[in-house]
């Protein structure tokens, strides 16, 4: 089992490049299906998530040629199974999208529930809601979905909430179906509309994507195309957020300011200095870190993604903050390894009570989830003494490299390797 060793007290300083987006990544991957040619996609990052969906894509039958770390070429035409390998799905959430891609292209498609981080439940019933409007007929039994359709039609969806999913399950599946389909209270997180500019310069039909209303215009084919993933807002955010509570100086370069805005926001009201320039938004952290309250919410508002990073941060603030979470049930898990680091954290259903403390000190801690363990590596960078974090697979899952990116702006950060004691029977 591996494990993170962080020495804390280093303010970070320097540059660090963002990667692309894990969470456009794997729709457009996925959406490869739907083209009846060859795709080849750029600035895909080289995280567990994104193997994963290849290994999928390819087992199921499509050609894959990777040309370097960053770039590979789809040939999604080549499927000739819509049964997928559940013993890779069940690992990841995000290959319930090959719902919506099978039935557009195939009229059918059999896979197991996705897995993914837990933290709370994260139902499909907006995914099956919107895919049964379009005409498919959808069963769950024994954990296996199955959806199959004579043929996709468009429709009126109107999402009960703005789920980032069942909108871009909605998407793939009435690219390719008959007639005009419209999403309303669809979610407008930035790589929902990097989906639909992959979509849409394969020859789909898609507009209002960014918006709460989306509109696709069925079409009969679609062709291969060369494209590149939007930077990662996420991993922007978390070395932003790192720069913060170090005191460092650190330039994040290689993203799109306009979708940091909700953190750029509170990062200057916590007392940091932040200034944009062009792709890149460079962060001094300023101490005291002032108190906040934050509002984990879809896009625009703060990114539920970003929400244990700044709770990290919050922990060392002066005074009280106030974190609310209205996306997740049970994402405040973390919590108590932040305690263990001498945090004084309260949380209440989705509300969290941070009182700031002078400092944090190193503990044996774990990453519950992605996120969560992007949190566990942030207290650990700004707190006294050694950190040991294990459960990294969940980190690995979705940041490149995250420790040599820290290791070039000055964090000491290490990955072990610990040899399980083997039991005597």
């Amino acid at each position: 089992m591996d494990k993170y060793i962080v020495n804390g007290g280093n303010k970070l300083q320097g540059e660090v490049r963002v990667s692309g987006s894990k969470n456009a990544a794997l729709p457009i991957l996925a959406a490869t299906i739907l083209s009846d040619g060859e795709c080849r996609i750029e600035n895909i990052p080289e995280i567990r998530d994104v193997s994963l969906m290849i290994e999928i894509l390819y087992k199921m039958g499509a050609e894959v040629r990777t040309i370097d770390r960053t770039t590979v070429e789809m040939d999604g035409s080549k499927i000739y199974t819509t049964v997928s390998p559940n013993d890779l799905c069940r690992r990841l959430r995000g290959s319930y999208y090959l719902l919506g891609t099978c039935l557009g292209k195939f009229g059918k498609c059999e896979i197991e529930m996705p897995g993914g981080c837990n933290f709370g439940l994260r139902p499909i019933d907006l995914h099956i809601k919107g895919l049964e409007a379009l005409g498919a007929k959808i069963s769950i039994d024994g954990g296996i979905i199955k959806a199959e359709t004579d043929g996709l039609h468009g429709a009126n969806i109107y999402l009960d909430k703005a789920s980032v999913g069942a909108t871009i399950n909605i998407m793939l599946a009435a690219t390719r179906a008959k007639g005009v389909t419209v999403i309303e209270n669809a979610a407008r997180e930035p790589h929902i509309v990097d989906l639909a500019n992959f979509l849409n310069s394969m020859g789909a039909s898609v507009r209002g994507a960014g918006t709460d209303v989306i509109k696709i215009t069925g079409v009969d084919s679609l062709i291969g195309v060369t494209y590149s993933i939007i930077p990662d807002q996420i991993e922007a955010g978390t070395f932003m957020i790192a720069a913060a509570m170090t005191e460092g100086d650190v330039t994040v370069s290689g993203l799109i300011p306009k979708h940091m805005d909700s953190l750029t926001a509170k990062l200057i009201e916590a007392g940091a200095e932040v200034t944009e320039d062009g792709e890149s938004i460079r962060v001094i952290g300023k101490r005291p870190i002032n108190k906040l309250n934050v509002t984990a919410i879809y896009y625009p508002g703060f990114p539920t993604d970003l929400q244990p990073q700044i709770t990290a941060m919050l922990s060392l603030a002066s005074g009280t903050s106030i974190v609310t979470e209205s996306v997740w049930d049970n994402r405040f898990r973390y919590v108590d390894e932040l305690i263990k680091m001498g945090a004084d954290i309260k949380v209440e259903g989705r509300v969290a009570t941070i009182n700031g403390v002078p400092k944090l000190s190193g503990a044996s801690v774990t990453a519950c989830d992605l996120r969560a363990g992007a949190a566990m590596i942030l207290a650990a960078l700004a707190a006294s003494g050694a950190t040991e974090i294990d459960n990294i697979i969940h980190v690995e899952r979705g940041y490149e490299d995250i420790v040599g990116k820290l290791r070039s702006i000055g964090a000491d950060i290490r990955k072990e390797s610990v040899n399980e004691p083997e039991i005597a029977l």
